[in-house]
């Protein structure tokens, strides 16, 4: 298969990771032709240390490059939809870091468009077809635990202004804990489980200012715009019920906790912002929970395994597993439980989405 010419725009701290896959572990299908960032320093360093062809520091450059063919968006997530309709309007594939929008109206756009002129756009995360998960969907679809009838998962920590460099962002429309964390679990569970039917929830900002304790921006005060806990409740198409709380007002021992409950036993999912384990059940007649050999690979970081599943799907056609039915979904469910709080009520979502079959043995 002849490799997809991608650039990357965006060379913050999740570029990273991206980089050194698709440059490696990757590079079968994915050729990153170039990067681009509106801070020369960071595209130029990303350049000298992943070897990359070209450096570039405006995203003009990287639409006008008739060689590029697809562009890995991980601008801020207010970017997002801006960098995606640039691609998009350029004639390329767009495939962007979670979420897909900040508003649904802003993703409508997005798919629409791409739809429109026969166009991939997907997105992150990823982490669903880790080794983890897979193994956690193949036991629920062989039968396992019997028929799901309920999940809970949750995220609960004290927000990343103590460790991220930059993290003004996580309190701004686009982010929060349910619009960054939020995506692991939700694209986790629709896959587990299917699609959401309707969701009610509640939401809150606890604390309207936060110090950053970051070596970089010690001392700054960031303004909270976005609700900080948010505690929703899911209504599946299958009938099952799920509660998911995302939190960067708690303090606790784990960060995150995901567990499905089915008639006939009930399973403990690793931590979905993972690609690995631990998998766990509890069946019938125990009261032990015993570990399951996790049967499927990518268990360590493998950010990029849905650009690689993307470049094929551009290649070979078909839908990504990642697709932006998926991703619109996941960001209609989103949107879905900040309105659901503000207005009291449940909210049914209009969203299609069918899950993909599992990913083959190998």
């Amino acid at each position: 298969m002849k490799k997809v010419r991608i650039a990357i725009v965006g060379c913050g701290c999740i570029s990273g990771i991206y980089l050194k896959n698709l440059t490696t572990v990757f590079s079968d299908t994915v050729e990153v032709a170039a990067v681009c960032d509106l801070i020369p320093e960071r595209a130029l360093e990303a350049q000298k240390q992943y070897n990359i062809p070209k450096a570039v520091f405006t995203d003009e450059e990287i639409m006008n490059d008739p060689e590029i063919e697809m562009v890995l968006n991980l601008t801020t997530p207010d970017q997002h939809k801006f960098v995606n309709m640039m691609a998009l309007k350029a004639g390329k594939h767009a495939y962007c870091e979670k979420p897909l929008a900040c508003t649904r109206t802003d993703g409508e756009e997005q798919v629409n468009y791409a739809k429109e002129h026969g166009l991939l756009l997907g997105g992150a995360p990823d982490t669903y077809l880790g080794g983890g998960i897979q193994t956690c969907r193949k036991l629920i679809d062989d039968g396992w635990i019997g028929t799901p009838v309920a999940a809970s998962a949750s995220m609960l920590c004290r927000g990343h202004e103590s460790w991220h460099p930059d993290p003004e962002f996580y309190y701004k429309p686009g982010a929060g804990p349910m619009f960054d964390m939020g995506p692991y679990y939700l694209t986790a569970l629709v896959n587990l489980l299917g699609r959401v039917k309707s969701v009610s929830g509640s939401a809150r900002i606890t604390f309207p200012q936060r110090v950053i304790t970051s070596e970089k921006k010690y001392g700054q005060v960031i303004d909270v715009e976005v609700p900080t806990h948010i505690a929703g409740i899911l209504n599946f198409e299958s009938g099952a019920i799920g509660t998911l709380v995302t939190s960067f007002d708690t303090y606790n021992d784990i960060q995150a906790a995901f567990t499905v409950y089915g008639s006939r036993g009930t399973l403990r999912v690793p931590d979905p912002n993972t690609f690995g384990g631990p998998v766990r059940i509890l069946l019938p007649g125990s009261r032990e929970w015993k570990d399951v050999p996790v049967v499927y690979g990518y268990t360590e970081n493998s950010r990029g395994l849905g650009v690689k599943d993307f470049c094929k799907c551009i290649r070979e056609g078909g839908i990504p597993r990642s697709s932006c039915e998926q991703t619109f979904h996941v960001l209609d469910l989103m949107c879905a439980f900040h309105e659901a709080s503000d207005a009291g009520r449940v909210v049914e979502l209009a969203s299609p989405y069918t899950r993909k079959p599992a990913l083959p043995l190998e």
